[in-house]
């Protein structure tokens, strides 16, 4: 069976198509397709309150595009998806209503929390449940969502509107960045050892560029050390130094500000990075309904 999910987010938009495939009591998933286009709708969003006539076009345009290849690929199933940007955009509803119109595909602006449990469920199906306290970390454009577990219970589940595009351009206020502080501060209180897992494109770019020996974590000391290096350097120097594309090298030192700054809330290193986002549990989630 053939799935697919479309991801709009604040810095880009994405499709992923699967193949699910029943073996035993579990299920494959292969990646057959991931298309990603940086189109940013948060730039507008962030900086005017909507999107604007340029990128609506340019998002309706990938749509369109994301369409074609599902019907090369015989998608059987699929879920589209909208984050922060949409969230807060003040047309976001009326260019949901313009893509449904032309194309046929239903967009579904979901809650910051909606976008945390997905990202959770989705790990917590492909490991397991078990004892070990978890802080799941997922950084995007506009927002950052936070999933602690701990005793088989969720302990903090919440949306906070910190992402690397606002702070790009100093649209994250002290309050919202203490009250995240301040979330994760007493949500780890007693709770220990804490296992920290990390997803979102910029924590897996790191990942891929890092010369650790665990092809799956990243340590505390890792993130401090890039963060480090990549202040000192320019976007252009980024770009050269690390084989980053442009609009990469820009988010990803807000990124590693913001992964640090948890961990350092949280007194906990970052043990995990299994490359999943809201695209493989959209996945997932089609196939287990």
């Amino acid at each position: 069976m053939n799935l697919a999910a479309i991801d709009i987010g604040s810095n880009a938009v994405r499709l992923l198509v699967s193949e699910a495939v029943p073996y035993g009591d579990s299920v494959d998933f292969t990646k057959l397709s991931l298309v990603r286009i940086p189109l940013r709708l948060g730039l507008d969003v962030f900086k005017q309150g909507e999107i604007g006539q340029e990128k609506s076009d340019a998002l309706l345009k990938s749509v369109k595009a994301f369409q074609l290849i599902m019907e090369v690929y015989g998608v059987e199933r699929f879920r589209a998806c909208a984050t922060s940007a949409m969230r807060d955009a003040s047309n976001g509803a009326e260019i949901v209503q313009m893509i449904l119109a032309q194309t046929g595909i239903a967009i579904d602006i979901i809650t910051g929390k909606e976008e945390a449990a997905i990202i959770y469920d989705t790990h917590m199906k492909d490991t397991g449940l078990n004892d070990d306290a978890r802080l799941y970390i997922d950084v995007g454009g506009g927002s950052t969502e936070l999933t602690l577990y701990s005793q088989g219970e969720r302990v903090l589940q919440d949306s906070f509107d910190v992402g690397t595009i606002r702070m790009m351009h100093n649209q994250v206020s002290d309050e919202v960045w203490n009250k995240m502080k301040l979330a994760v501060k007493n949500a780890v209180k007693g709770i220990k050892p804490l296992k920290v897992i990390g997803s979102g494109g910029n924590i897996n770019k790191l990942l891929s560029i890092s010369k650790s020996k665990n092809a799956k974590s990243l340590s505390k000391l890792e993130l401090d050390d890039f963060l480090k290096d990549m202040l000192g350097m320019t976007v252009e120097e980024r770009m050269h130094n690390y084989n980053l594309r442009l609009e990469r090298a820009e988010v990803i030192v807000p990124a590693l500000q913001i992964y640090t700054s948890i961990l350092k809330w949280s007194g906990a290193g970052l043990r995990e990075v299994p490359r999943i986002g809201l695209a493989d549990g959209l996945i997932r989630e089609l196939y287990y309904q």
